[in-house]
């Protein structure tokens, strides 16, 4: 039944009706209306809103949780007011005549509604045919949907696509005191539509910043501060990882968590790897101690090909970083906009990316310290912001078992690359392979997969499709081709991309896995056979052989998520 309630009328409760009571000399022009709901037929357990309404005033109270906002009709004014109590402490006000909303067409039908004839209306809104059905045999007026006939009488039924109700089930005349009409003593500023529903949809939600128009660039030399505080930001790598402490809230039950990084071009215009990523510290060395110190700080192992390569799997005292969420940049938004410009073409301001982590939320909680790399060798480099938005989950959320186990395996994408850090050029004679412990009890075991292949001429594998074998002790447990053919959905977030003779743009190309300008999401894995104990993973892709000075490499990165 999940946003039922946010829909544009709300769904009836099946029952027999209750006759409107009204006593001897009770005011005529005073009462509250409990609504109910229904979908197909079928009672909403728990649903309920009331009208509040007394003489030229009403007040909607919708039951549930809510948005921090406030529903009122004026009738003789015939205007509705919207009010919102914004987080921030600020009121808004939405003020709307009767005359906006869309106007219905008047039909010869009736009903008999809790003892009341009712005439019936019809609407359409935002492809949604709305049946209303109303009264003008009473001193009381209004509807338990502003947007839906405001003005035509007492609302007492309105059905939504031939399946949804909102019905009146009662009507209790009495007196109404001031705080149950709860008329707002200030409406504070009021506002337009978009400015009003901008701030409604920001109220449903927690935004917390991370990092705000950072620059991740080359050969800078920004000093960092003396000492790891709280909400300072570092910069390592010659200034291309950018990485900040933070101390982020508690997992709330059902909750949502999304990532979301906006990047434009400060300078460079080339399509770049990006990562944001999160430092396990939990171990004697983490990946900190590799910022800090140098890579060779950090454990390594070597390849069947003879390279060193530094940082990418768990041991029994380091994990690597968990990855978050990997982007590549598109070709020199924002920067390039002004230089390369083209009739019909409107390029775009930024890049956003957003994804779902919800499954990383375990992790994600108290302090922890989160990074943003974008690997380029530019001054002007590239400008980023990054934030967490966590969204309240409704019943049925919370009754999902969320994962409370996280073990970051391996990440193959060199974040220290300007600081030495091999690329992951070990799969051309070998595989990855790492080892971990799972620990009893741990039900619901998935595998969190990104790949993406690299190698950016005709023959590399950034060009050329490659199967990824996941194997975990022996057997082949998952196989893919990861390729992406829809890159040139994105042409208008990528200015400076070159174009070809047979009109094609370098943006446009298939690629094995991302696109410029876009994320690149990761596959689940079930392991629903793994059982307590060590277990060896071994990732497997054909890699291409070099050309010349040219390489191909795979970054590829796994966590485990689970649940005890």
């Amino acid at each position: 039944m999940k946003g039922l309630l946010a829909c544009l009328t709300g769904l009836a409760l099946i029952g027999q009706p209750v006759l409107a009571q009204k006593k001897k000399g009770t005011d005529s022009s005073a009462a509250i209306i409990t609504y109910g709901f229904s979908s197909n037929g079928k009672e909403i357990p728990g649903s309920s809103l009331q009208m509040v309404i007394d003489h030229q005033r009403a007040h909607l109270l919708p039951g549930g949780p809510r948005a921090k906002e406030q529903q009122y009709l004026q009738l003789d004014e015939k205007n509705t007011y919207q009010v919102l109590s914004a987080p921030n402490g600020e009121t808004y006000t939405l003020k709307k005549a009767f005359s906006d909303y869309t106007t219905p067409e008047l039909l010869p039908d009736t009903a008999t509604i809790l003892g009341y004839v009712c005439k019936k209306a019809k609407l359409f809104i935002r492809s949604n045919t709305i049946e209303v059905w109303y009264t003008n045999d009473l001193a009381l007026k209004g509807t338990p949907n502003l947007s839906i006939a405001p003005g035509l009488g007492l609302v007492l039924k309105i059905v939504r696509n031939g399946n949804s109700e909102t019905i009146a089930r009662k009507i209790t005349y009495r007196k109404i005191t001031p705080a149950e009409l709860s008329w707002p003593a200030q409406m504070g500023q009021y506002v337009d539509d978009a400015a009003y529903m901008r701030q409604v949809i920001d109220s449903r939600y927690t935004t917390f910043p991370v990092f705000s128009g950072e620059q991740i660039s080359w050969g800078n030399n920004t000093p960092n501060p003396a000492t790891d505080s709280l909400q300072q930001t570092f910069h390592y790598a010659g200034g291309t990882v950018i990485l900040k402490k933070v101390k982020l809230p508690a997992v709330k039950k059902g909750a949502t968590l999304f990532a979301e990084l906006v990047q434009y071009s400060n300078g460079d215009a080339y399509d770049r790897t990006g990562s944001v990523f999160m430092i396990p510290t939990s171990k004697a060395t983490s990946f900190l101690d590799g910022l800090k110190q140098g890579v060779a700080a950090l454990p390594s192992f070597t390849a069947a090909n003879g390279k060193k390569y530094q940082g990418m799997v768990a041991t029994d005292n380091y994990l690597p970083t968990l990855e978050i969420m990997r982007f590549f940049t598109p070709f020199g938004v924002h920067h390039f906009n002004n230089q390369v410009k083209i009739q019909g073409y409107q390029w775009a301001d930024s890049v956003v990316y957003k994804q779902d982590i919800s499954e990383l939320q375990h992790s994600l909680q108290g302090e922890v310290w989160l990074g943003v790399y974008i690997g380029n060798y530019d001054k002007g480099g590239h400008k980023v912001s990054l934030r967490f938005k966590y969204y309240p989950g409704d019943e049925e959320d919370e009754q999902r078992a969320a994962p409370n186990w996280v073990l970051p395996a391996f990440n193959t994408t060199n974040l220290m690359e300007m600081a030495g850090q091999e690329y992951a050029t070990l799969f051309d004679k070998d595989s990855l392979t790492v080892t971990v412990n799972i620990p009893q009890g741990l039900k619901q075991v998935q595998l969190r997969y990104i790949t993406t292949g690299h190698g950016g001429w005709g023959g590399g594998d950034e060009f050329n499709p490659k199967q990824n074998e996941i194997f975990v002790d022996g057997k082949r447990v998952y196989h893919f081709i990861p390729w992406r053919t829809d890159c040139a959905t994105y042409r208008l977030s990528n200015p400076a991309s070159g174009n070809f003779g047979n009109g094609l743009s370098s943006s446009d190309l298939s690629r094995s896995n991302w696109c410029p300008g876009t994320l690149t999401a990761p596959v689940i894995i079930s392991l629903p056979d793994i059982t307590p104990g060590l277990h060896t993973i071994r990732v497997a892709i054909p890699q291409g052989k070099p050309e010349g000075t040219s390489q191909s490499f795979w970054n590829v990165s796994g966590t485990l998520t689970g649940v005890l």
